[in-house]
């Protein structure tokens, strides 16, 4: 650990004149004509290729009852995201006085200057908030006519339209931030284009933190709201009758398609944003700096068009090998496409290396390829780690479900455990061999030509995990469709129309096929749940392994302002930086309950509500009750917002407050400092594992229970039940919690440079450990907010007097289904293997 921190504090020696925000400037050659300008055409055909798909999969035939149920949870999904956009305009409220307080009154930069970087940060935001909002509409399309064309019995249609959805986010996501970007790095005067990056990369931040962790809370109280129903009342899972149905696949969206978009659209720019730093602080030659950044847009500008020849490529493949067969593997063609964009990715890399630096070196030019190559690689092989914990088909989430024959959710929720923690050690170990390989390649990297180059080595391989983009975000995308097509045929009650098969003979001309529609759709949605997991990984490993050049950055600052000698304080025999890790473990346990505690509670009210509102008289019409549906979207959001509240403010009172803790005024003096470097560190560290961990834990609890439903088909079991209960385990653990720390990680450091450049500026310095102070007790008040004051409302007193007015008056034995229940089969049909 010592030689570890040694290597970073190295990074310091000879660029003391490049260190703070306001001198990134970029090198004048880079607004010169080049490759790069072409990316603006190539930026516009890519969006122009996204609407293309969006309007073919809006065109697509649709019956009338299922559009009409789309077209609900779409509204649903678009008050959400409004409500949640004036929730981020309150946000940002915190970053714009920052921002403004340290370049006008610190930096003393013109007015102007500060308004186009306040300008920027807006800018990021509204582009996370935007492809936010592309995506649910684009799925709520998707959604109900992968629903209709499940009956035509035609599996290839059915991994077209979700598949076709998903590139169209992907794609548009992408290239709406690289267009952003590229303005930034062509059009904004060369002085102020690295802090208008900052500014833009803090804002993109700022818009996925709050859009993931707030959707990733309304989702999971709104599908455990849901799949509790299931054991209580033994209904099915999409029962129209459940209020809490709507607001599942509206959390669907919120969770699965708002998060992880705005998510993915801060990776890709905040990862961009570290490597340009990196370059213009590390590289002294203005050429060498202008032909490296020319080159890294380069291959964001080329990952657009080698994604979108993999698909048209693996699209063809499908149609050769799939068409006209009646049943399919909905993992392999999507596993295909990964490995497809991963090959051409890697073959473009090295011809566009060599082309644009093969002059600076015999060796650079391949030296970099590769670096990058394994970032992309690692992209392909880091799912196929995943899908060993997550998939159906994987022993350790068969193990789940045996588990769980005799021994029940115990049993069930313990091999989950298990599953999660062997994932933390094979993804690691894979982050540990790439990162290895990246820095051999780096060791004969001229020193003379950049400071340290092991540290642009792994930002490389941050950078190549995104190199097939918009390829990763079509996978991930794929389970949101795929999940809320199921819901939309059971809303619809299309089963229940009179004369269906000849209206939809009439009017679309096949004839439906009722009996494998759902099998379809089930198997697709376990497709979709593993193809979920696998984009996780790779969005949380860019985030750390990125966090290194950020990392860096606050060392230099250090180096520059105060003239110390970062070796002598980043080591382990200095207490400060013991402190300093031990206190960002503290927050990221403590930031996995509060998100958990946030689901919990919430899914509570939830369950309340939809228990005293549930209408399961069999003479009633079994169609979803608007209303109720409303008000359980409206719990959903109030504990999501209250949630996010909570643990915004800690978060951002930590970083801010540590800063400033760390200033060389406090009572450790210079030793003081290392504490904020290193509890970015440790936010990073344990952040990975503990993001990797809960992911594929809940994966696996969620495809179990798709095994039990779909391949042994005992849904109404015991077996099913303790599946069930595991799944809700599973659901804040993979899509609330460890996405969650996916952003968390990224705004910690990108704040925290703006923050440590506050504490240790010469007009703050003496201060700084006062508000310091202030600060840390702030965040302290909102952890101790974000239990005491999210607490379930009822009393043990009350609970015990409801349990036993229940039993006096027999209440338990009147909730039983007022319809039969399907007929329990024989779970002894499980075997070991």
């Amino acid at each position: 650990m010592k030689k570890f921190f040694s290597l970073l504090a190295s990074l310091t020696f000879g660029l003391a004149a490049y260190a703070s925000e306001a001198d990134l400037v970029l090198p004048d050659k880079v607004h010169e004509p080049s490759f790069l300008h072409w990316g603006f055409l190539v930026t516009i055909l890519g969006m122009a290729f996204g609407f293309y798909h969006f309007v073919m999969t809006k065109r697509l035939p649709v019956h009338r009852s299922m559009l009409e149920i789309g077209e609900v949870i779409y509204k649903t999904c678009s008050t959400y995201l409004k409500q949640q956009g004036r929730f981020l305009g309150l946000l940002f409220i915190f970053i714009g006085v920052v921002v403004t307080f340290y370049f006008g009154a610190l930096v003393k930069l013109p007015v102007a200057d500060v308004c186009l970087i306040l300008l920027a940060t807006v800018v990021g935001m509204l582009g996370s908030y935007a492809v936010a909002y592309y995506g649910i509409r684009m799925n709520t399309y998707a959604n109900s006519r992968m629903a209709f064309a499940s009956l035509r019995s035609d599996p290839l249609r059915l991994l077209n339209i979700p598949l076709n959805a998903g590139m169209s986010i992907g794609v548009m996501l992408v290239c709406v931030e690289l267009l952003l970007m590229l303005v930034i790095l062509l059009l904004i005067p060369t002085h102020l284009a690295g802090v208008c990056f900052i500014g833009f990369a803090i804002g993109e931040s700022l818009g996925a933190s709050a859009l993931r962790i707030a959707g990733g809370i309304f989702t999971k109280i709104a599908d455990i709201g849901s799949d509790l129903m299931k054991v209580v009342f033994k209904i099915g899972e999409d029962d129209p009758r459940n209020p809490g149905v709507i607001a599942d696949c509206t959390g669907d969206n919120a969770g699965d398609s708002i998060g992880p978009t705005a998510d993915g659209f801060e990776t890709y720019g905040v990862t961009g944003v570290a490597l340009v730093s990196f370059i213009l602080l590390a590289v002294k030659d203005l050429n060498v700096q202008a032909q490296l950044l020319i080159w890294i847009f380069s291959m964001r500008i080329l990952m657009v068009i080698t994604s979108v020849v993999a698909f048209w490529i693996n699209r063809a493949l499908c149609r050769v090998k799939y068409a006209g067969k009646t049943s399919l593997d909905f993992e392999k063609p999507l596993t295909s496409l990964i490995w497809i964009a991963s090959a051409l990715s890697i073959a473009v890399t090295y011809i566009v290396s060599y082309y644009q630096l093969g002059n600076l070196g015999a060796n650079l030019w391949w030296q970099l390829a590769t670096i990058i190559s394994m970032g992309t690689l690692g992209a392909a092989i880091i799912p196929e780690i995943t899908k060993i914990f997550t998939s159906p088909h994987s022993a350790h989430v068969q193990e789940v479900v045996k588990s769980s024959h005799h021994g029940g959710a115990s049993l069930n929720i313990l091999s989950g455990f298990v599953a999660g923690n062997y994932s933390g050690f094979w993804t690691g170990l894979a982050f540990v061999v790439l990162m290895f390989v990246g820095y051999l390649f780096s060791i004969d990297i001229p020193k003379g030509m950049m400071s340290y180059p092991a540290i642009f080595a792994f930002g490389l391989v941050a950078f190549g995990m995104l190199g097939m983009g918009p390829v990763t975000i079509a996978v991930d995308s794929y389970g949101p469709v795929t999940d809320n097509a199921q819901s939309v045929y059971e809303l619809s009650l299309i089963e229940e129309i009179p004369d269906k098969d000849n209206e939809i003979q009439k009017d679309f001309g096949f004839n439906p096929d009722w009996e494998r529609s759902k099998h379809y759709l089930e198997e697709n949605d376990g497709a979709g749940n593993t193809f979920k997991a696998t984009a996780k990984p790779v969005l949380i490993g860019t985030a750390v392994v990125g966090a290194t050049t950020m990392i860096f950055s606050i060392i230099l600052v250090i180096q520059k302002t105060l003239n110390v000698d970062p070796a002598t304080l980043l080591n382990l025999l200095n207490p400060y930086t013991i402190l300093g890790f031990i206190m960002g473990g503290c927050v990221i346990y403590w930031f996995t309950g509060a998100s958990t505690q946030a689901v919990t509670v919430g899914a509570n009210r939830a369950v309340a509500f939809i228990k005293d509102h549930i209408k399961l008289d069999p003479d009633a019409p079994k169609k979803a009750d608007t209303k109720s549906s409303v008000e359980v979207v409206k719990i959903c959001t109030a504990y999501a917002q209250k949630g996010m509240l909570n643990i915004f403010v800690a978060i951002f009172f930590f970083a801010l407050g540590l800063a400033c803790l760390a200033s060389p005024s406090s009572v450790g003096g210079n030793d003081a400092v290392s504490l904020f470097v290193s509890y970015l560190i440790s936010i990073a560290l344990f952040g990975l594992f503990q993001a990797v961990f809960m992911a594929n834990a809940g994966g696996s609890w969620d495809n179990s229970k798709k095994i039990v439903e779909v391949d042994l088909d005992l849904k109404g079991t015991e077996l099913h039940d303790a599946s069930v209960v595991g799944d809700t385990v599973g659901d804040p653990f993979k899509d609330t919690s460890s996405v969650s720390l996916n952003p968390i990680i990224k705004f910690t450091t990108l704040f925290g440079l703006l923050a440590m450049e506050i504490a240790i500026s010469e007009n703050f310095r003496d201060l700084a450990p006062y508000f310091g102070l202030v600060f840390v007790l702030i965040a302290i008040f909102f952890v101790w907010r974000s239990f005491y004051r999210m607490r379930i409302d009822d009393t043990l007193e009350n609970i015990t007097s409801q349990l036993h007015a229940a039993q006096g008056k027999k209440v338990l034995e009147n909730i039983a289904p007022q319809q039969p229940a399907e007929q329990a089969k024989d779970t002894t049909l499980l075997k070991d293997e």
